[in-house]
């Protein structure tokens, strides 16, 4: 526990959800990004449950989530964490924490954590909860306090993604001249492809909109059809489905280049995202720490 926390005696207990929910969503509800949505109590249940649109997956993997709260000595909540435990490789996993950024109930929190799952590997901020629109990774502008107490804890990050935003219509950007449009079968939303004798040349995957909010998930061109302008036409005709569908805002996440791999440069899709309007919000980081060696 951290000096500052010690001094205000915080202690941690579990979660009680008829008595700390609301406490729960106002601590989420400071931690929002621009383009994120208001966190409510039917995703609180779902987070809370371990279950997640995005990313379903990787939460059906995991055992039943734990949750505990930090509180003052007077009883007043001042932060939250979940976290479980994964039987294929035994890892533990720090799935979410909000503190408003307090650093010494940040280092509690982890402490705490990492007590319950002893020594093991321990992943922080893997994949997206159902309080988020997949929001994969801890936004490390806005969450220094808990990237500090997460590194002070022995956790290395690892830069991951670029989370940006827009206002919608977008209507500065070009349309293509036609494209093809379907249900997603992955994700509630849109397929949008350009195709040029039967071949997809260009292609993206939009969300559904949540209270007004839109996610552009992927966008891609084609290596023999790059150059033509396919890719802009493209994101102004998707953007512009989005905004049809009610959304007036959307978000995209994009990766990093992956070295060696020509399939992940991401180079110009970064320089696309720029050229139409979308500001880099913050960076997303995922975190390990391995077990520490025995001392002998």
């Amino acid at each position: 526990m951290g000096i500052a926390a010690a001094a205000r005696r915080v202690s941690v207990r579990p979660y009680d959800d008829a008595a700390d929910r609301e406490a729960v969503l106002s601590l989420i509800a400071a931690d929002r990004l621009v383009g994120q949505p208001v966190g409510t109590s039917g995703m609180l249940t779902e987070a809370l449950a371990g279950r997640s649109a995005v990313d379903a997956g990787w939460w059906a993997e995991l055992d039943p989530p734990v949750t505990d709260l930090a509180q003052d000595a007077a009883g007043q909540v001042l932060g939250v964490v979940s976290y479980a435990t994964r039987a294929s490789d035994g890892a533990g996993l720090i799935l979410w924490l909000h503190c408003c950024e307090d650093h010494g109930v940040a280092q509690a929190l982890v402490a705490h954590v990492l007590g319950r799952l002893g020594s093991r590997t321990v992943f922080a901020f893997e994949f997206a909860s159902a309080l988020t629109a997949g929001l994969e990774g801890l936004p490390v502008r806005h969450r220094a306090a808990t990237q500090a107490a997460l590194e002070e804890a022995g956790f290395a990050g690892r830069d991951l993604w670029r989370y940006m935003h827009r206002p919608l219509p977008a209507a500065d950007l070009p349309r293509a001249a036609q494209v093809h449009v379907r249900d997603c079968e992955e994700l509630p939303g849109k397929q949008v492809e350009i195709r040029e004798g039967g071949e997809v040349l260009a292609q993206a995957t939009i969300g559904r909109p949540e209270a007004g909010i839109g996610v552009l998930w992927w966008i891609s061109v084609t290596p023999t059809a790059r150059g033509r302008g396919l890719g802009m036409g493209l994101l102004g005709t998707s953007l512009d489905l989005l905004t049809g569908l009610g959304a007036d805002e959307v978000i995209l996440y994009v990766d990093d280049n992956a070295p060696g791999d020509p399939e992940r440069d991401r180079t110009a899709a970064n320089a696309l995202y720029d050229r139409a309007g979308f500001r880099e919000v913050d960076r997303l980081f995922s975190f390990t720490r391995q077990p520490c060696p025995p001392v002998e």
